[in-house]
């Protein structure tokens, strides 16, 4: 079965609103396992508008599935997971000011910077995940930086979904497949929700986990955060409706 790992992010945003520990992150992580995540996932940004720094030893300290801290490689950045040694690093291309993450690695231009930082996270013992489109070339190119995992951006995949869910998803297939021949593992991440998820996952052949978090807190606001979550691992379970619309 595919993991959830679940994005607080968004959570974190609705804390640094007020200025104050509520929602209280450290307690919203021990929740967010209890009720079923199989993982915690965090991006802290240069501007700290959701996950601080300081919030990231404060989390290491509680999780006990799996700990991903993604973000661009900053020197910053790096020094501080070679500090908190999560199980995985997710590295990611987005400018300082993005609003979200939106596109992966060209990971030939970039070849040499990524080799150089998958070995150096190797040093601490990290599983490295690099934030890819599904492009064939650039999962070979993720191959030979020496990543352990590939994460699909599946922005482009959400956004035409409602047009043709099989045309959105081919390229990932594809890409998915020849990642296999390779022997990279797959995770994925942007925009998967409660109606887009079960079809994405059963047609990329062994994706590895997810990471979802706006959707995910969105749908908390409606459902609370122990349904929500028991529904996303439902969509990651349950068998395919092939005809749904």
């Amino acid at each position: 079965m595919t993991r959830l790992s679940v994005n607080i992010n968004k959570i974190a945003l609705i804390r640094n609103s007020r200025g104050s520990n509520l929602p209280d992150l450290k307690q919203i992580s021990i929740d967010c396992e209890r009720f079923g995540a199989q993982g915690i996932t965090v991006h802290p940004r240069p501007d700290e508008r959701h996950i601080r720094y300081d919030d990231i030893p404060v989390l290491k300290e509680v999780v006990k599935t799996e700990f991903n801290i993604e973000g661009n490689p900053t020197e910053r950045f790096l020094k501080m997971v070679e500090k908190h040694q999560p199980h995985q690093v997710t590295l990611v291309p987005d400018a300082p000011g993005a609003l979200t993450s939106d596109s992966g690695w060209d990971t030939i231009t970039h070849e040499s910077k990524l080799k150089e930082i998958v070995a150096r996270m190797h040093e601490k013992d990290i599983r490295v995940s690099i934030f890819l489109d599904p492009d064939e070339k650039m999962v070979e190119g993720a191959k030979e930086v020496g990543t352990d995992r590939i994460e699909f951006y599946t922005g482009d995949y959400a956004k035409h979904f409602d047009e043709s869910k099989e045309s959105a998803v081919k390229p990932f297939v594809a890409a998915a497949e020849h990642a296999n021949t390779l022997n990279l593992g797959i995770n994925a991440g942007h925009d998967l929700n409660l109606k887009n998820l079960n079809f994405f996952q059963y047609s990329i052949p062994n994706l590895l986990e997810v990471s979802i978090g706006h959707a995910l807190v969105t749908d908390a606001l409606y459902f609370g955060l122990q349904n929500t979550i028991k529904m996303y691992l439902h969509e990651l379970s349950r068998p395919v409706d092939i005809y749904a619309k």
